[in-house]
């Protein structure tokens, strides 16, 4: 149980190749944080240097108030989930889970009450005796976290752990830590993915990496409906959200919008003032807030190129108006199988449709 403060924290290799930089982030008890961001943004190096296993270049690192820069890793109170099992394969689940109480020297009860405890959490209570070789993936990913929580740290840390699960295993080991989660309610974990859905499942909050900084910190709801900016508009959500081109055109409480390429005319509940008018936008809808409309006034104009039958909603991608243009998306509830060379007028509800200039979002200036 702990609060943890970084505070300008930056990361640089050979004194010049800068990986990350200002970074400011407070994460308090019983929060269960998640770094998500693209190939090569930090995350893994962020999570490294909370645990100690990178140095802190610029910055400082506490935890309970207490200054860690340059405290051991295995004096921070903090235990590590790594991306690969890490399991010692000629020792049983009990004695892997045992081993780093072991080497504290503790008591043998208290060794054999804290690896009991743990099994009965994570389910493994009828696989102690097993060697990792006779466990399932997901099973093995389930005795390395339980090896961090016989530790009982101050701080859990977990480094994509599910990334070498296959689809069916990542969906139930996700469920199991989100209910480890729930029966540990103090527990402070910091984790790291590329997958989108492990941060809006699991996340009390999520932080956005890119450009070697955070580009936002919010609830995974926030950062779905009110992104600060186009590279959180689109890397949270799936599809991404069409960014469409167009100058505003009337202001105030309700702004419109006419948009480039022949489309149309899109409303947006997001105020603007009178000197945004004529001022050049991007017009940002999330595929599944788009709708078919059959109104003369409509956002976007396209011919279906391809669809994509999932079932409970059909995937629809528009043929780009030019070379090199976006590709514009929609993605409608139900199944539709004749769209395929028509073409479509898709709208949005003005309180589902954002707006960015220069890359920022005018809802929060």
């Amino acid at each position: 149980m702990a609060d943890l403060k970084l505070t300008n924290v930056g990361k640089t290799y050979g004194g010049s190749v800068e990986v990350l930089k200002d970074i400011n982030l407070e994460i308090k008890t019983g929060e269960l944080i998640v770094f998500v961001g693209p190939s090569g943004c930090g995350k893994s190096t962020l999570l490294r240097m909370i645990a100690g296993l990178e140095k802190i270049t610029a910055g400082a690192l506490t935890i309970d108030d207490e200054p860690m820069n340059d405290v051991p890793p295995a004096q921070r109170g903090i235990a590590m989930v790594f991306q690969s099992y890490a399991l010692y394969p000629h020792m049983t689940v009990r004695d892997n889970m045992a081993f780093a109480l072991q080497i504290a020297k503790k008591s043998k009860e208290e060794i054999n009450a804290a690896v009991e405890n743990a099994a009965k959490v994570l389910q493994l209570t009828d696989y102690l005796d097993r060697l990792p070789k006779a466990l399932s993936g997901g099973q093995r990913q389930r005795v390395a976290i339980g090896r961090a929580i016989v530790r009982d740290p101050k701080v859990y840390l977990f480094d994509e752990p599910l990334s070498n699960l296959d689809a069916a295993l990542r969906v139930a080991t996700r469920i199991e830590i989100a209910q480890l989660k729930e029966a540990m309610p103090n527990s402070t974990m910091i984790y790291v993915t590329h997958d989108q859905v492990e941060a809006m499942t699991l996340a009390s909050r999520i932080v956005v990496l890119a450009n070697k900084g955070i580009a936002q910190v919010g609830t995974p709801l926030q950062l779905y409906e009110m992104p600060q900016n186009e590279f959180v508009a689109q890397f949270i959500g799936s599809p991404a959200m069409n960014l469409l081109p167009g100058e505003i055109k009337l202001t105030g409480d309700v702004t419109e919008v006419e948009l480039d390429d022949g489309s149309g005319w899109i409303q947006s509940n997001v105020s603007t003032l009178d000197s945004d008018r004529g001022r050049r936008i991007n017009v940002g809808i999330r595929p599944e807030d788009m709708h078919m409309t059959v109104e003369p006034d409509y956002a976007f104009s396209g011919t279906v190129e391809i669809k994509e039958a999932l079932g409970e909603v059909t995937q629809i991608y528009f043929k780009r108006a030019r070379p090199g243009a976006d590709q514009v998306i929609a993605k409608l509830p139900g199944i539709h199988n004749d769209v395929r060379g028509k073409n479509l007028h898709m709208t949005a509800n003005p309180s589902k449709v954002h707006l960015f200039a220069d890359g920022q979002s005018l809802l929060y200036r």
